[in-house]
């Protein structure tokens, strides 16, 4: 039996009952056995300056350490001005620095971009995927991952609606399945 892929998942919204949280975790709880989500936080980083980065703050040192100790990636966005949240691409920058020392080169990543209007974050999630190719994050292609109309996914009781969990467990189960063709790929 193959070893568990432990994910870092990031959501690029901060609010603690945002829609990208609560999809991060009914993804987590879909996941397949072959795979372990686990959300790394990307609110207490300070703005990245290289000025401090001399002597980095703790809270750099162990968002790259948690990075680096993944097998994979997994960003949940929301869409602010055709892009990602600030937070999130501040995120990207701690995690790419110090220069040659990426905590993201190599890993297997995936976007889910969800939004409450109708193109479901497409902006934020292309524009996520440009600097994943250069920080070398080979992302899933298929399926695309657009949710529109974010606010409507989601139960009275707070779980997804039927046609969507059918959608994200596919979702999902593609993500594993591109974890471990990517682990193979490295070896």
């Amino acid at each position: 039996m193959s070893q568990v892929k432990h994910v870092a998942v990031l959501v690029g919204s901060l609010r603690k009952e945002s829609i990208n949280r609560k999809i991060a975790l009914a993804l987590a709880n879909l996941a397949p056995p072959s795979i372990k989500l686990e959300i790394v936080e990307i609110g207490d980083l300070p703005l990245y300056s290289e000025d401090i980065d001399v002597t980095p703050p703790a809270a750099y040192q162990t968002f790259r350490e948690k990075i680096k100790a993944s097998d994979a990636v997994l960003f949940i966005t929301p869409e602010y001005n055709r892009s990602v949240p600030a937070a999130l691409k501040n995120a990207l920058d701690v995690g790419s620095r110090p220069y040659g020392q990426s905590a993201w080169s190599g890993k297997p990543g995936a976007v889910v971009s969800a939004s409450p209007g109708a193109i479901g974050g497409f902006g934020a999630n292309h524009h996520l995927r440009q600097s994943l190719v250069f920080l070398n994050v080979p992302c899933m292609q298929q399926p695309e991952t657009y949710i529109s109309n974010a606010g409507t996914i989601f139960d009275d009781g707070g779980k997804l609606t039927e046609k969507t969990q059918s959608f994200m467990q596919t979702v999902i189960n593609a993500y594993a399945d591109w974890v471990l063709l990517q682990s193979r790929t490295q070896k």
